[in-house]
């Protein structure tokens, strides 16, 4: 038996939540027949590294809605406010909340909604182009691991990419090679007894797992290794930061294929391979501390790139060749912790859908929505995988309430000219450097 909604979100993250709370504030009619569908069964924002005092690297007016419009209820301070703790956060004077506050407000979010449906433990699994009779496209059939399937007119994605795995670590056994999107599970899982554990990666995720091991596996010996020459701070400031402004979003997608890349190209170290100078102050004391009280502490190597990675009797052996040297060297291990940041591919789910519809290149509007190459009063959107087009700040808080924003007033038009219902004068505007192109999604 197939369901039927008109538009269906998959994945009940930050960029989805942020359209189910525009739908509401922007488009009701739209939000009482709209579905979010989330695989878990509880909002959990960035699960794995949902570590005791890892804070949000972000201010907390970055919310689902506050740069849209300030005055909302789906606000992180009206979160605050009616779960009792604005007082306390006033008092710790500060924009960066805990990471576990930012997941806290994000459920409560998703509990809260009055209109729009998040249905818990819905893990889809594919998602294919419906057609009619005469072959033209209609809407999306999502397919669930239970066996149920939704159909749908419009289908917003907001799954996040998948994380990257580098091929050297390929044929080693999945519960030895632990990603840091799944981190808390996968050490919690350890078997007794296998404490050496080698973290890859010079990121953020690379950094809180350093910090986070001795606490959570005390005794354990600790290597960390990165192709860079050392842990270096984020390279922000004021000025680059008006780079993750939502209105510099059009800039960049108007920008010339070089503009872009060199723009991508020069952001880079202020949001990959880097730490905020608060956790890179952090580690920095926690080896001073080692070196002081005559512990060994963690074992750092840089500018080495793994090699090879096989599986022997004691563990697994990582083989390593310094990049100053050219000298190979071994590390033995019982884990290894991925700080691998994420795919730069478009999601599974994404590049099955373009390839069911025949695309060999998945390309958004501006307003976010998938070229499909043909007219249809059926729509696509991606959220937070649009970096290349729409800026560095697509994966990111920074830009999602404004995108909520552009994405619900995009589907309000496209319904308005399926039913005819309104004048030209009455359709919301397109936003800056984009044209219309009638029938064609």
């Amino acid at each position: 038996m197939v369901r039927e909604t008109e538009l269906l979100a998959v994945g009940a993250g930050p960029s989805n939540l942020g359209l189910a709370v525009a739908l509401e504030e922007l488009a009701p009619g739209l939000a009482t027949v709209s579905l979010v569908a989330e695989r878990r069964q509880a909002i959990e924002w960035q699960a794995g590294m949902l570590l005791p005092r890892a804070k949000s690297q972000v201010s907390f007016l970055k919310d689902l809605v506050t740069q849209r419009n300030p005055r909302s209820r789906y606000s992180f301070l009206n979160y605050l406010h009616a779960t009792g703790r604005l007082d306390d956060f006033i008092n710790k004077d500060t924009f960066t909340p805990y990471r576990r506050e930012m997941s806290g407000y994000l459920d409560w979010v998703a509990r809260s909604l009055a209109m729009v449906r998040v249905e818990f433990g819905r893990d889809c699994v594919a998602i294919r182009p419906r057609r009619d009779a005469a072959g033209t496209l209609t809407g999306w059939l999502a397919s669930f691991a239970d066996g149920s399937r939704v159909a749908s007119r419009y289908l917003v994605v907001g799954v996040g990419r998948d994380p990257h795995i580098p091929g050297v670590f390929a044929a080693l056994p999945a519960e030895r090679v632990v990603h840091s999107a799944w981190f808390r599970s996968g050490v919690a899982g350890l078997p007794p007894g296998r404490r050496r554990i080698a973290v890859i990666g010079s990121s953020q995720s690379a950094a809180e797992m350093v910090r986070a091991l001795p606490g959570m596996l005390p005794g354990s010996e600790i290597t960390w290794i990165m192709r860079a020459v050392g842990p270096t701070a984020d390279a922000s400031s004021k000025f680059t930061n008006e780079l993750y402004y939502p209105s510099f979003t059009s800039e960049f997608f108007a920008a010339s294929p070089q503009g872009r890349e060199q723009i991508l190209r020069q952001m880079h170290q202020t949001n990959y391979s880097c730490l905020t100078p608060e956790t890179l102050e952090g580690l920095y004391h926690d080896r001073y501390l080692d070196r002081l009280g005559g512990r060994r502490g963690t074992r750092v190597i840089t500018m080495a790139d793994v090699t090879a990675a096989r599986e022997e009797t004691a563990g697994l052996v990582l083989t390593l060749a310094d990049r100053r040297t050219g000298s190979v060297s071994t590390v033995g291990c019982d884990l290894v912790l991925l700080g691998t940041g994420f795919a730069r591919e478009m999601p599974r789910l994404v590049r099955e859908l373009a390839a069911g519809l025949g695309l060999g290149h998945v390309a958004v509007t501006r307003s976010y929505r998938l070229i499909t190459g043909e007219p249809s009063a059926a729509a696509c959107y991606l959220q937070g995988v649009n970096e290349a087009t729409h800026g560095i700040a697509d994966s990111l808080l920074s830009v999602l309430a404004r995108r909520a924003e552009e994405i619900t007033l995009d589907l309000l038009a496209r319904r308005a000219e399926r039913d005819g219902a309104v004048s030209t004068a009455g359709t919301p505007s397109l936003l800056p450097g984009e044209a219309r192109t009638e029938g064609t999604a």
